[in-house]
């Protein structure tokens, strides 16, 4: 189904919900919003509306369930999962809420901030440490990601070990619900035990339950110093348990532990064929701890480094003399990711386990790759922190794209069944989306699709909100 598929009428009467400068229908103005930053997923959509104003999206939401229109809610479009992405192009509208984008209050002595949901990620981090504060959710695509988005999809990223994902960090939010009803949830309190938290239902659900036009988030003090070492490790289980001694000798100090299989360099280099290797061994760990002024943090870390190379756990590091030089490290971690998709396809995954079994996550996963899908090449990267370890795999680059992405689904099944008989999850971070919908359905208890098919039912009782998405598009909530 085309754009062309609504009647002038309809089109007039959604311009008049958006205005002019609101409302997209042609192919060649829709392209951007109906593929993913990856360039795994493209759909289709009958129109974008882009609402300038919260009674906008109010209006739009009005609109589309007079028409019975299916409503795709989108944000920075860097989701992974084809959460915001029609694949089955199936017809509905896409409303972008890119203009809704103004960061409405700042108060660094209660440390909170109330932005639009169309408010960029890094926009707002800039605005804090302006404030002298620190919003600490921090991932690879904060300078194109919008605030609603995360809180919809509950983003993860480098940060959680300390800070918590997204949730823990969301105080309030503001929602426009499938009627075109307004529900403000902001308080600006740290603690309200007062009944159902009813903003932690729309985080994680993916615009499946409303459309998410306002967040309210804690900010923190922006630390005064703050120390990073690269180390090489001989194996996963060091790195494992470096990081429980780290908990331990530093405690809340760490911002970071990010673990790196030294298979993954090479694609940091199709970003920047210069860059070097910290250290040479076959796991490489990242840690950042930051403090307040009155400690000395490179003393802490490099007390800590000290001990655990004289314990064997650390065969080589490198502590950062400079702010710069500490980007260099970081630079391997976040160029990783941007080679792989400038390599092209690959089965890219996002799971979770307890932290004392990834080692045995990832030996677990690099055998079935070797033994059932020779040529094929795993890469191991993660948070390791908290758990979540991206277990990626690189088709050999002889083999047609078609033919990749099929056995890139086996491929897929078989690291999802690894993590499930460890006790794990499919999704970490990145949601569940269109992707990952029918492994989520299929994994959960009749009691759970119970309690999430009444959710889905009592909020959109049309199955209007992002349809496919999250829950099976074969289920019905009338």
């Amino acid at each position: 189904m085309t754009a062309h598929s609504l009647s002038p009428d309809v089109l007039d009467a959604l311009e008049g919900a958006v205005g002019r400068n609101g409302l997209t229908a042609e192919p060649a103005g829709m392209a951007k919003y109906l593929g993913d930053w990856a360039g795994d997923y493209r759909g289709g959509a009958l129109a974008v509306l882009r609402p300038a104003s919260v009674a906008e999206v109010q209006a739009s939401m009005r609109l589309c369930g007079a028409l019975g229109l299916g409503v795709i809610p989108q944000g920075g479009n860097t989701g992974l999962v084809s959460g915001a992405i029609d694949t089955n192009g199936a017809g509905m509208v896409v409303v972008s809420l890119e203009r809704l984008n103004a960061i409405r209050q700042i108060d660094p002595e209660n440390f909170t901030l109330q932005t639009d949901a169309g408010c960029v990620l890094q926009t707002i981090k800039d605005a804090s440490e302006a404030q002298d504060c620190l919003f600490p959710l921090a991932l690879g695509a904060q300078g194109s990601c919008q605030i609603g988005g995360n809180a919809a999809s509950n983003a993860g990223g480098v940060n959680v070990l300390r800070y918590g994902m997204a949730r823990d960090l969301i105080l309030g939010l503001e929602v426009v619900l499938a009627d075109g009803e307004l529900w403000n949830g902001f308080s600006g309190l740290r603690k309200n035990n007062s009944g159902y938290d009813l903003k932690q239902l729309f985080i994680g659900s993916e615009g499946t339950l409303g459309i998410i036009t306002g967040v309210e988030v804690r900010l923190f003090p922006k630390p005064a110093r703050t120390e990073t070492a690269y180390l090489g490790l001989a194996s996963f289980e060091a790195a494992i348990a470096l990081f429980n001694r780290a908990r331990r000798d530093c405690c809340d100090l760490i911002s970071a532990f990010e673990i790196i299989g030294s298979e993954c360099i090479e694609l940091a280099r199709l970003i920047d064929p210069a860059v070097t290797e910290p250290v040479s061994a076959p796991v490489q760990v990242l840690i950042e701890l930051s403090s307040g002024p009155t400690i000395d943090l490179n003393g802490v870390l490099a007390g800590f480094l000290g001990d655990a190379m004289k314990k064997g756990l650390v065969s080589d590091a490198v502590l950062a003399t400079s702010g710069a030089q500490a980007k260099t490290f970081w630079a391997i971690r976040e160029g990783l990711v941007e080679g792989q998709a400038k390599r092209g396809y690959h089965v890219r995954t996002d799971l979770s386990v307890r932290i004392s079994d990834m080692p045995a996550l990832i030996e677990r996963a690099r055998r079935f790759v070797a033994l059932e899908h020779r040529g094929w090449i795993p890469l191991a990267y993660g948070h390791a922190g908290d758990g979540n370890i991206h277990f990626n795999v690189l088709p050999p680059l002889a083999l047609g794209e078609s033919e990749a992405r099929s056995r890139g689904a086996e491929v897929t099944a078989g690291l999802y069944d690894i993590a499930v008989n460890l006790g794990g999850s499919i999704s970490a971070e990145h949601g569940i989306g269109r992707s990952r919908r029918r492994e989520f359905w299929d994994g959960l208890s009749p009691t759970h699709r119970r309690m999430v098919t009444a959710l889905k039912t009592a909020f959109d009782p049309n199955g209007m909100m992002n349809p496919g998405c999250l829950l099976p598009s074969t289920e019905t909530f009338s």
